[in-house]
């Protein structure tokens, strides 16, 4: 059954994501979840397409994305509606662990940091494939991505893992391929305009995380 599911999961598309992170954000720049959540739901289907090299990273993005599935669904939904709104309704209402894991291990503050810290690495891992020749390795332009983000965030073990998981990514033309977009050429060109819209919802998340000291939530 299991594997039933995993066949009937929508491909990954590109186009998608784009799609999700351009109306990602209000007129006022404040971070729509909804929209947010989208997104990384497309992105999770990127890393699954790849097979089990990611896992380590996309079923800990799924569990925190079923989390804030719960808070919007929750009778609080609607103080869940954008990023903004629920780092105001979490801190004002003492809903956030700020210096060690006790009472609310699941807030949406708390779990939306995990997938910021992960945005990040894809964030720099898709630009490196943007940018990089044909012949180049997917396994040092990952492991460079990973180093420079989420590497900080994880105990040696996981590190350990990733690295040796990284060694088999396949090839720059296979990543494409599962962009479903087209020729390389047009990957290059849709990667160019969805990245800094994921570029800009990261910044803007990472501003708003500093200011209220939020960076560092255990």
């Amino acid at each position: 059954m299991a594997d039933a599911a995993l066949s009937e999961e929508p491909k990954f598309c590109l186009s998608e994501v784009l799609d999700s992170f351009k109306t990602c954000l209000t007129e006022n720049k404040e971070i729509i979840i909804d929209q947010y959540v989208a997104g990384w739901r497309g992105l999770t289907r990127f890393m699954n397409s790849l097979g089990t090299i990611f896992s380590f990273i996309s079923k800990d993005a799924v569990d925190k994305i079923q989390i804030m599935v719960k808070h919007r669904n929750d009778v609080n939904g609607p103080r869940y509606v954008t990023v903004q709104s629920m780092v105001k309704y979490e801190l004002d209402n003492g809903l956030v662990d700020l210096t060690k894991r006790s009472s609310f291990p699941e807030s949406g503050c708390r779990t939306l940091l995990r997938l910021h810290r992960a945005l990040r690495w894809l964030e720099l891992f898709l630009e490196r494939l943007r940018t990089s020749a044909e012949d180049s390795k997917t396994s040092v332009m990952c492991s460079e991505a990973y180093n420079e983000s989420l590497a900080q965030f994880h105990p040696w073990l996981i590190r350990k893992a990733a690295g040796m998981a990284f060694c088999a990514l396949p090839g720059r033309s296979t990543f494409f391929e599962v962009m479903n977009v087209g020729t390389p050429e047009q990957v290059v060109v849709m990667l160019g305009d969805a990245l800094p819209l994921i570029s800009e919802v990261y910044q803007l998340t990472e501003d708003l995380y500093l200011k209220h000291k939020l960076l560092d939530i255990p």
